[in-house]
C-alpha cells in the first residue's frame, strides 16, 4: 500500500478519524489559541512565529489588501462578480491577475535586496547596475505612479522594522539596504524616489527570512482579502455583465 499512500507526501497535516493535527500540533489546541497569521506562517514554514516578529509578519499581510477598484485584481474580481460566478469564482478571477507586473514585484524587491546583500554595500551602484542591465531600468519595491510623493505604507512598515530590530527580534539589515537604494536613486534622477508597499513588504519578508517566492505568495494571499471584500460588495450593488468601462464609452478601433 505504500505505493498509495506515498503518492502525496506532507509535513503540513497528519489525519485520521477523529484526529487532525496540523504541522504535528492538534487543531483542538491551535483553536482558540493561534492567531490567523501565525496560523498562516505555521502552516507555510512549519515553523512557529510570535512577538514582534509575527507583529511584522501580520503588518505586512494587513497592508497589502486592497488598493481599490483600479487595480486589475480588484477590477477584474467586481466584473466577474456581475457575470452570474459565485464568490470563489470571482475570487479566482482576481487571484489570477496577479502576475509578475501586478502582484510580482515583493518577490523582485527581495530578490534585488538579497543581491544587494550578498554584493555588499560597498557594491551597490554596480549591482543595481547589473540588475538594470538584466532586467530593465525599473527598479522593484520604488515610486509608485498613484501614490505622490510617498506611499502612505511604506513608512509605517518601515517603522515597525525599525522597533523590531531594537528589540533583536529582526537584524534591520535590509530595512537599511532599502533605504540605500532609496537615497542612490534619489542621488540619481535629483528627486525623491520613495520605497512603495512592494519594497517595505518586501523588507519584512527579508527580514523574516523568506524565500523571494513566498513574498509573491503572501501578497496573493494578503490581497484576496480585498478581492474578496470587492467580490461581495458588487454583488449587493447588482449590475450585470459590467466591463472595464461605462456603456456609453467605446474602444479605439484601428483596423483597416
Amino acid at each position: 500500500m505504500s505505493d498509495v499512500s506515498d503518492w502525496w507526501r506532507t509535513a503540513i497535516i497528519d489525519m485520521e478519524p477523529g484526529r487532525i493535527a496540523l504541522r504535528g500540533r492538534p487543531v483542538q489546541e491551535l483553536i482558540g489559541n493561534t492567531g490567523f497569521a501565525p496560523m498562516i506562517w505555521l502552516m507555510v514554514t512549519g515553523e512557529e512565529i510570535s512577538g514582534p516578529r509575527a507583529h511584522l509578519f501580520e503588518a505586512a499581510l494587513v497592508a497589502a489588501v486592497d488598493h481599490g477598484p483600479q487595480a486589475p485584481s480588484i477590477a477584474a474580481a467586481r466584473m466577474a462578480a456581475t457575470c452570474g460566478v459565485g464568490l470563489q469564482s470571482a475570487m479566482a478571477t482576481g487571484l489570477n491577475m496577479l502576475g509578475d507586473v501586478h502582484g510580482g514585484a515583493g518577490e523582485q524587491a527581495v530578490e534585488l535586496y538579497s543581491a544587494v546583500d550578498a554584493a555588499g554595500p560597498d557594491a551597490l551602484g554596480d549591482t543595481l547596475d547589473a540588475w538594470r542591465t538584466a532586467k530593465g531600468r525599473y527598479l522593484p519595491g520604488f515610486g509608485h505612479r498613484f501614490h505622490k510623493p510617498v506611499d502612505p505604507r511604506a513608512p509605517r512598515l518601515l517603522a515597525l522594522v525599525t522597533d523590531a530590530a531594537q528589540q533583536g527580534a529582526v537584524s534591520g539589515r535590509f530595512a537599511g539596504i532599502a533605504s540605500a537604494i532609496e537615497a542612490y536613486l534619489a542621488a540619481e534622477r535629483g528627486k525623491p524616489v520613495p520605497m512603495n508597499i512592494d519594497g517595505a513588504t518586501a523588507v519584512i519578508y527579508a527580514e523574516l527570512g523568506c524565500p523571494a517566492p513566498l513574498a509573491r505568495g503572501f501578497f496573493g494571499l494578503s490581497r484576496s482579502v480585498g478581492i474578496l471584500a470587492h467580490a461581495w460588495e458588487q454583488r449587493q450593488q447588482g449590475g450585470r455583465n459590467k466591463g472595464p468601462t461605462p456603456p456609453g464609452y467605446r474602444w479605439t478601433y484601428d483596423g483597416a
